[in-house]
C-alpha cells in the first residue's frame, strides 16, 4: 500500500466534504479505486483515517457519509508562544465580581447596581434624543463635549472652598469609561517600572490596570476610617514613589469614607513628597448617609488627579467618565488618551448630559439613595441573623458593597463555589488585595436584584459555610 496514495485520496476527499451537505453520501469505494488508479486497500485506509478523525462515519452494507456532527479540526496556536515571548504577571481570568451566573442565582457578586436603581425613562429618552441629534454624525472634540466638561467641572466647583481655584471645563477630559482612564493616568503620573503605594483593600480594576502598565505597586493598610497615616509617610520615605490610588468616598470593596482630618493629612503628605493623589470617585452618586467629598476640591496645586464615571450610576451602557487633572500631566493625560481612544461617542456623551441636567436626575438619586439605605440594612440584618460567624467591617455610608469577614479557617474559594451549587452567587475578597490577604473576605453587592431574597442569600451563605466544617 502507498502511503503517498493513500494521503493523496484524503486530501481529495477533504477538499469534497468541506463543500458538501452533512449527512452526504461519498463516492464508492469502487469510484474511488478509479478515479485515483489506486488499490481498494489504499481507497479503505484513507476512509479510516478519515473515520478516526470524525469526519465520516461508515454504514455497513450502505457506504460513506460526511458526519452529522462535522469534526473540526483542532487549531493550532503553538506559533504564538515564540512570537509572544515570555507572559507577564497578568491574568487572563475575569474579576469573580464580573461573572455571568444562572438567571435563577441570587447575584450577590456583581459590583453594578440593578436595573432598578438607574435612570431608565430619563435615560431612552435621552438616547432617542441624542440619536436624532447631530451628536450622531460628527465627530467629537478629542477632549469630550463643551457642554460635558462644563458640567463634570461645575460639579466638582460647587464643592470647592472659596480660598481655592475651582477647575474649568479646560481641565475635564472625557473618557470611555474609568478603567482606561486608570491606565492612562498610571502611565502618565507613574510610569512603568516605578513605585505607586495603593490603598489595601482596593479596587481590582486599578490593581490590574497598575500591573498592565508595568507599575509597581506598594499596599498601605486601610481600614473603615482610610489609610494608615504612619504606614502611607513610611511607604513614601522608603520608595520615593509617584503617586497615591485611593478613594476617599464610599471605597469599592469596603465602603469606607475617609475622615476630614484623615483627607486633610493625606493631601499634606502628598504635597510633601511632591506627588500625585489619584482620587477614583466611583460612587460619588450613591451616597447613603453621608455625601461625597471630593479631595479634588482642595486642591488647586495639580496635585490631584481626580476621576469620576457614570457608567454605575447612569448606565452599564453608558461608558463614559471623566478625568479632571492640571498642569503638564493633564496635556500627558491627553496626549495618552487619544492614542488609546482619539474621543467618545459623541451620542453617549449627548445622553448622558440630557440625563444629567433633567430635572428628574436629582429626584432620581434622591430615590436611590432611600432604596440603597434600606438593601443595605436588610442585608446586614440577614447576615448578623443567619452567619454569626461572619462580621460586617462597618456600615458603609455609601456605596455598593458590604465588606464581611469570614472566620480564618474558611476556605474562600471552596465557600464561593459551595454557595453557587446552592443558587448564591458572591465574590471572595482575595482579588481586592494588591499582595497578599490579610484576612478572609466576602464582598457583598446589596444593590443587587431581588433584595426580599436577601434573607434567603445569608441562609445559602450558612449552609456553605457549615458545609466546610462538616468535611
Amino acid at each position: 500500500m502507498s502511503h503517498s496514495s493513500s494521503r493523496r485520496i484524503r486530501d481529495d476527499l477533504e477538499a469534497w466534504i468541506a463543500s458538501a451537505s452533512p449527512g452526504a453520501r461519498l463516492p464508492s469505494t469502487r469510484e474511488l479505486t478509479a478515479r485515483h488508479s489506486a488499490s481498494p486497500v489504499t481507497v479503505q485506509a484513507a476512509l479510516r483515517e478519515l473515520v478516526a478523525q470524525g469526519v465520516i462515519e461508515m454504514r455497513p452494507g450502505v457506504g460513506a457519509f460526511v458526519s452529522a456532527t462535522p469534526h473540526i479540526r483542532p487549531r493550532d496556536f503553538s506559533w504564538q508562544t515564540g512570537a509572544l515571548g515570555a507572559s507577564g504577571q497578568l491574568s487572563a481570568e475575569t474579576s469573580t465580581a464580573m461573572r455571568t451566573v444562572h438567571p435563577d442565582t441570587i447575584r450577590l457578586h456583581s459590583g453594578y447596581p440593578e436595573r432598578d436603581l438607574l435612570p431608565e425613562r430619563l435615560l431612552r429618552s435621552a438616547l432617542a434624543r441624542a440619536g436624532r441629534s447631530d451628536a450622531a454624525l460628527e465627530r467629537t472634540d478629542p477632549a469630550g463635549s463643551p457642554g460635558l466638561r462644563a458640567w463634570f467641572a461645575s460639579e466638582l466647583a460647587t464643592q470647592t472652598p472659596a480660598r481655592f481655584a475651582a477647575p474649568s471645563p479646560q481641565d475635564v477630559i472625557i473618557l470611555p469609561g474609568s478603567q482606561l482612564g486608570l491606565g492612562a493616568i498610571f502611565r502618565s503620573t507613574v510610569g512603568p517600572n516605578r513605585t505607586v503605594l495603593i490603598e489595601s483593600p482596593t479596587y481590582w480594576g486599578a490593581i490590574l490596570a497598575a500591573r498592565q502598565v508595568g507599575v509597581t505597586l506598594v499596599p498601605v493598610p486601610s481600614g473603615p476610617d482610610g489609610p494608615d497615616l504612619d504606614a502611607l509617610r513610611r511607604a513614601f520615605a522608603e520608595t520615593s514613589a509617584r503617586g497615591f490610588y485611593a478613594q476617599p468616598n464610599f471605597a469599592n470593596p469596603t465602603g469606607a469614607q475617609w475622615s476630614a482630618s484623615t483627607g486633610r493629612d493625606v493631601l499634606e503628605i502628598v504635597r510633601g513628597n511632591r506627588a500625585f493623589l489619584i482620587e477614583d470617585d466611583w460612587a460619588h452618586d450613591f451616597a447613603i448617609t453621608t455625601a461625597s467629598s471630593p479631595l479634588a476640591a482642595q486642591d488647586d496645586g495639580g496635585h490631584v488627579v481626580y476621576l469620576r464615571s457614570l457608567t454605575k450610576s447612569v448606565s452599564p451602557a453608558i461608558r463614559v467618565a471623566a478625568v479632571i487633572a492640571r498642569g503638564p500631566v493633564r496635556h500627558r493625560l491627553m496626549a495618552e488618551l487619544q492614542a488609546q481612544s482619539m474621543y467618545v461617542s459623541g451620542v453617549l456623551q449627548a445622553a448622558a448630559l440630557d440625563v444629567l441636567t433633567q430635572p428628574g436626575w436629582e429626584t432620581h438619586r434622591r430615590a436611590v439613595r432611600r432604596q440603597l439605605r434600606a438593601r443595605r440594612d436588610l442585608l446586614a440584618d440577614a447576615i448578623r441573623a443567619h452567619v454569626p460567624e461572619a462580621t460586617i467591617t462597618s456600615i458603609p455610608p455609601g456605596g455598593l458593597n458590604l465588606w464581611v469577614r469570614m472566620p480564618d479557617d474558611t476556605d474562600i474559594d471552596r465557600l464561593v463555589q459551595d454557595a453557587e451549587t446552592r443558587g448564591l452567587a458572591i465574590a471572595g475578597g482575595g482579588e481586592w488585595f494588591p499582595g497578599e490577604a490579610t484576612g478572609r473576605y466576602l464582598r457583598l453587592n446589596f444593590a443587587g436584584p431581588d433584595p426580599a431574597a436577601y434573607e434567603r442569600a445569608a441562609i445559602l451563605l450558612a449552609d456553605a459555610l457549615a458545609e466546610q466544617g462538616s468535611r
